[in-house]
């Protein structure tokens, strides 16, 4: 069934054509990803579609019965209202019907209807009605249900009371996910989701969103999000769109050979047109060969003509150097404590970099991430341990804030206040690889969108030629192709790289050890981010504390502090499964207890439809509390499977 139908979109702004003939179709079960590269008008797709802004030509098609829900790009809650209160008003049909119900409950208890037979079973057979259409549904797992996405949002019970405008902005966007999730439109469009969201948090929402009940059109940069995802990729580009049956790499696969086989078609008939061209230049004159001149004139008049493929986007080309080599021992983190204002965030933070190697530092938002590496870099102290870097260590960093980027200069001015011995000459083909050319190198700062910004704290790293590259979510703002030339710049660094990021594609591709960051220490991985998933799901069939707590020694074949022994692994071992025993014996504990408060709850309702029962009022009433009692222990129940399963 088609959900939603785009037909011959445009828009223009200042006579600028951003989109072009747009035709695309949301069918029942899709998962539709709209890619292209920053600016090419996704989100104002995104914005037509939705509502929110009038296309200049084209019409938008919807049933009038299919719902539509839209996050925009870094939008998010902003209320008095507690995170409770806001995600209840997202269930406010089911407060409607239970407001119903008890009404109809006190008139069934009436005794003045209860001796009217007829009234009084017309009563009750509404309100069997009711109570089974509040039970399809979801009326008694809607609680348990905000509990578990709250969960998976990352906001816990002793969230739930805080007001929603003393939140940070990455909180009140995702809790504006949480209530559209909650909400369950028919058609869910996402513009940029991933943002803010932490790994553990994104996975969370991949499998969700896998079992979504309606169709997705979501907006995003992060290619392991896009490839566990979609099944159909819409490609904005150069004002047309173009679609793709499968995921984000399918996508890659499917242009790669439409781009090869349309540049085939075009060589193939401009080399039969250069034919014609000839032999009719070369015989039209000829009495004995003017016909067959003509002819093929003709037939060259009639040819439709195959325009010239598209020529690659440009994209930004840049490498990063060293001016000189460093130590093999480039870095020790010695039980260093960071935080602010004597408030730590993470202790016991333990570990050492070598030379060539490509470090990625994970853990949950808020841990203290991006504060370690500003302590490594000096721009904060350490609350307690030492750091130390090796010989010859030059440091690079590129911070996700880009606080280091004056906002009232020029971007021209912004590399060369910095590097005034350079020629201007040099600055600007610096600036031209990252797709700066023109008036554009004389843009504020403070003008640019945030992938520009970020394309010119690149370049200002670029040209520091350091040896330790310290990037705090370098693909933060960057299009899907921007991002792809950072790797590929960063493959051919010959120098170290620390660096946090949430893209898991990135991660994989870059890093050769993970660093799993903790409040009390450092696990370290050996590897890339698929090995580190590996060796997780197989050291950790649960959340063990034993783990969690651990405060530094390595699980890969390199230990940062001790060996653990092998006695001492066996034991952990041997602790990990009996916790896992007790957490499945609890988990088929509270599968029979809710079976259970199902079967009561059914077993009340069914009591409360008889015709002997409703006509005795004191036993209507005894029956509604029992029933009231008994949604509450399921609700309980719910909420404790649901914390077992996260």
């Amino acid at each position: 069934m088609i959900l939603l139908q785009a037909i011959n979109i445009g828009k223009s702004f200042s006579a600028n054509p951003v989109l072009s003939s747009i035709n695309m179709v949301v069918q029942s079960g899709e998962r539709v990803g709209l890619v292209g590269v920053n600016g090419a008008g996704k989100s104002t797709l995104l914005k037509i579609i939705t509502g929110q802004m009038l296309q200049d030509e084209g019409e938008i098609l919807k049933p009038k019965d299919v719902a539509l829900g839209y996050l925009a790009q870094d939008s998010g809650l902003d209320t008095e209202r507690t995170i409770w209160q806001e995600m209840m008003t997202a269930f406010e049909h089911f407060k409607e019907q239970e407001a119903e119900l008890r009404a109809l409950e006190r008139q069934i208890a009436d005794p003045e209807v209860i001796r009217n037979k007829n009234r009084h079973e017309k009563l009750m057979n509404a309100y069997s009605h009711q109570i089974e259409n509040f039970k399809n549904r979801g009326g008694y797992q809607y609680e348990a249900t905000t509990r578990s996405i709250l969960h998976g949002m990352r906001f816990f019970p002793e969230d739930y009371d805080k007001p929603i405008n003393r939140l940070s902005g990455g909180q009140k966007t995702r809790l504006a996910l949480a209530k559209l999730l909650l909400v369950a439109p028919d058609i869910l469009v996402l513009d940029e989701p991933t943002n803010y969201l932490d790994i553990e948090t994104l996975s969370w929402l991949e499998k969700y969103l896998l079992s979504y009940p309606g169709a997705l059109l979501v907006v995003s940069h992060d290619r392991y999000f896009l490839d566990s995802l979609v099944n159909i990729v819409y490609e904005l580009e150069r004002t047309h769109i173009t679609r793709y049956v499968g995921n984000y790499t399918d996508y890659l696969i499917q242009k790669g050979e439409r781009i090869e086989q349309q540049i085939k078609q075009f060589e193939k008939q401009q080399a039969e047109i250069s034919k014609l061209e000839e032999f009719i230049q070369r015989n039209i004159v000829r009495a004995s060969t003017t016909k067959r001149a003509q002819s093929r004139r003709k037939a060259l008049e009639k040819m439709e003509v195959i325009e010239r493929p598209l020529s690659e986007l440009k994209k930004a080309s840049f490498q990063f150097d060293i001016d000189k080599v460093s130590g093999n021992q480039v870095l020790t983190v010695q039980d260093v404590m960071v935080g602010y204002d004597n408030t730590p965030l993470a202790r016991n933070l333990s570990f050492e970099i070598t030379r060539g190697e490509r470090v990625a530092l994970l853990g949950p938002n808020g841990l203290g991430k991006s504060t370690l590496l500003k302590t490594i870099t000096k721009q904060r102290s350490p609350l307690e341990g030492t750091i130390q870097y090796g010989s010859n260590v030059t440091i690079g960093f590129y911070d996700q804030e880009q606080e280091n980027l004056n906002v009232n200069k020029q971007v021209l001015h912004e590399l060369w206040d910095e590097y005034p011995t350079m020629q201007e000459k040099d600055i600007r083909t610096v600036l031209g690889n990252f797709l700066f050319s023109g008036d554009d190198v004389l843009k504020k700062i403070g003008e640019l969108s945030g992938g520009e910004r970020a394309r010119v704290s690149l370049a200002k790293l670029m040209l520091q030629k350091a040896n330790l590259l310290i990037l705090d979510e370098p693909t933060n703002h960057l299009d899907l192709f921007s991002k792809e030339i950072l790797e590929e710049a960063l493959e051919d660094y010959p120098g170290t790289i620390l660096f946090v990021s949430h893209d898991r594609y990135f991660l994989n591709k870059i890093s050769t050890r993970i660093l799993e960051m903790s409040p009390s220490g450092v696990l370290s991985y050996l590897g890339n981010y698929d090995y580190y998933v590996a060796k997780k799901e197989e050291l950790e069939e649960l959340n063990s504390p034993l783990l969690a707590s651990s405060a530094g020694p390595s699980l890969a074949a390199e230990t940062e502090e001790n060996r653990r022994s092998n006695k001492e692994k066996f034991q952990q071992d041997k602790e990990q499964k009996k916790l896992e025993r007790q957490r499945q014996r609890l988990i088929e504990e509270l599968e029979g207890k809710i079976e259970q408060f199902e079967q009561q709850i059914a077993a009340i309702e069914a009591e409360l439809c008889k015709p002997e029962v409703f006509q005795d009022h004191e036993q209507v009433l005894t029956l509604n509390q029992q029933l009231e009692e008994a949604k509450a222990e399921l609700d309980a129940c719910m909420e404790e499977w649901t914390d077992l399963q996260a």
